[in-house]
């Protein structure tokens, strides 16, 4: 292949062997499609104690054995073994230090519900035992893609302790930015432990009198992508969302990059989707039957003519429950039912327990993760819910979309993105947006998808529209080939 690019691909966590949130998904489906592309991608990850070596089959790399890493005056003996994402020819390299990544879970202490203490040396050791990893391959990766603050050391160690190496004179960093809330903030003494000397010691590795891993990967990255272009716009103009970086990335403004997650439409689509009865754009009539199985799951008496609004969700106030909370009784004077599946705080627990023993015929509940019933959400529902305070990309809405369930969304990061007006824009319209984040205007989007939903051939235009929008990750996989063939040229130059 003409122009085939080296990429190495950095992450905590990969679908399907260790996953925490939407990260992992698209760090096993973004290397898929840069490989169907033709492009040689790698990825390397920590090998957490959860992994099953026996069932992802990891096999042992004679030359990575044994990898020394200095870290202050300590040596650590890493090793990395190797498997395949499934059902993809994409290598993964697992780093195995089971002081660090013994424990089964990635960040946080499941026992004390605390982040691990010494989570800054953990994710700098295995910045640290990527690139002698990568050395001792002898692959030369025209990009390093970080994903991040757990891999965000990555561009500083470049710059900072490799600026005379030659092996990567001519490698190119990327950071992508999945939600900027979470930093790596440390206290500064951990910075003897990370194997900084204070001659190290750079305005960029700190601010607000700690240590930052992700300000020092946005400061010192070649190039600094986040999952949606809106949301590129928000960080930089906003000081809530911009999470006390604002100043950073306004000094960076010329090199950040919105480009949209996809979505896996082997996994996600209504024609194949193994736990649902299958329906497409042209027979919509078929969806009827996964409403029917919907409400039956839900205990909620069926009526074809009854809208049926999902949600699938973290019941926390980033994703709107605060709005929802205001105004639960009147969305069931809508004659709507509500059909809710997700876990977070407590209070939203409460709320939505007590609105389905209230409204029995109305709402029904489900406090619990369940990959079968969310599917069966997306294509039993009519509509869609997501009120987000902010939202960095959001995938539910493009799942939405494919499934004919009309998506109502606040217009905030990636929501804004892909979701279409239908009352602003009545000829492009594919769903129902709100500005303001308060509830009387989230109550008025509902009340117009509701009344919209009553006009039978303006709904399933409506459905049609958002079902043959294209959001594949080929899409998304495109952009970055281009970005990564900037950073190369501008690198070689």
């Amino acid at each position: 292949m003409k122009n085939r690019l080296r990429i190495l691909f950095l992450a905590s966590e990969v679908s399907p062997f260790a996953k925490t949130g939407g990260l992992a998904d698209v760090t096993s489906s973004l290397p898929k499609a840069l490989y169907e592309m033709g492009h040689d991608v790698r990825i390397i990850m920590p090998k957490y104690g959860s992994i099953s070596e026996r069932r992802y089959i990891l096999r042992e790399v004679i030359r990575l054995k044994k990898i020394p890493v200095l870290m202050g005056k300590t040596e650590h003996i890493t090793c990395a073994k190797s498997a395949f994402i499934p059902d993809s020819k994409v290598q993964v390299y697992f780093l195995d230090y089971t002081p660090y990544f013994g424990h089964n879970d990635l960040y946080v202490d499941s026992k004390t519900g605390k982040d691990y203490p010494d989570n800054a040396e953990r994710f700098m050791l295995l910045c640290r035992a990527i690139l002698a990893t990568t050395k001792l391959l002898h692959w030369q990766p025209q990009v390093i893609h970080c994903n991040d603050w757990q891999t965000a050391m990555i561009p500083w160690l470049l710059k900072h302790e490799f600026a005379d190496d030659t092996f990567f004179a001519n490698t190119s960093t990327l950071l992508s930015v999945h939600n900027l809330a979470y930093q790596g903030s440390f206290e500064k003494s951990v910075l003897p432990h990370l194997g900084i000397s204070n001659a190290h010691e750079t305005p960029d590795l700190e601010i607000y009198g700690r240590v930052n891993f992700l300000k020092a990967g946005l400061m010192t990255a070649d190039a600094i992508s986040t999952v949606s272009p809106t949301y590129a716009s928000e960080i930089q103009n906003d000081d809530e969302l911009s999470a006390g970086l604002k100043d950073v990335l306004v000094q960076r403004k010329d090199d950040i990059y919105g480009i949209l997650n996809g979505v896996d439409y082997s996994v996600w689509s209504p024609e194949n989707d193994a736990f649902v009865s299958p329906y497409n754009a042209d027979n919509l009539d078929d969806k009827l039957a996964n409403k029917k199985a919907l409400t039956q799951k839900a205990k909620l008496p069926f009526d074809e003519m009854t809208p049926l609004i999902g949600i699938v969700s973290r019941l926390v106030d980033q994703k709107g429950f605060d709005l929802i909370a205001e105004v639960i009784e009147k969305i069931v004077s809508l004659k709507a039912q509500l059909v809710v599946l997700g876990t977070g705080d407590k209070k939203y627990h409460k709320l939505f327990d007590k609105a389905a023993k209230s409204y029995p015929d109305n709402i029904a509940v489900f406090l619990k993760f369940d990959e079968e019933l969310a599917h069966l959400i997306e294509a039993g529902s009519d509509m869609f819910l997501m009120p987000s305070r902010f939202e960095p990309c959001g995938l539910n809405q493009m799942y939405s979309l494919r499934y004919g369930t009309v998506p109502i969304v606040r217009k905030t990061g990636g929501l804004a993105d892909t979701v279409i007006d239908f009352v602003q824009e009545p000829d492009k319209g594919n769903g129902f947006v709100f500005e303001e984040y308060h509830s009387n205007a989230m109550l008025n989007a509902l009340q117009n998808a509701v009344k919209a939903f009553h006009d039978r051939k303006n709904w399933s235009k409506i459905q049609r529209r958002g079902m043959k929008v294209d959001f594949s990750w080929h899409n998304s996989a495109e952009s970055y080939v281009k970005l990564y063939q900037k950073l190369d040229v501008k690198k070689r130059k």
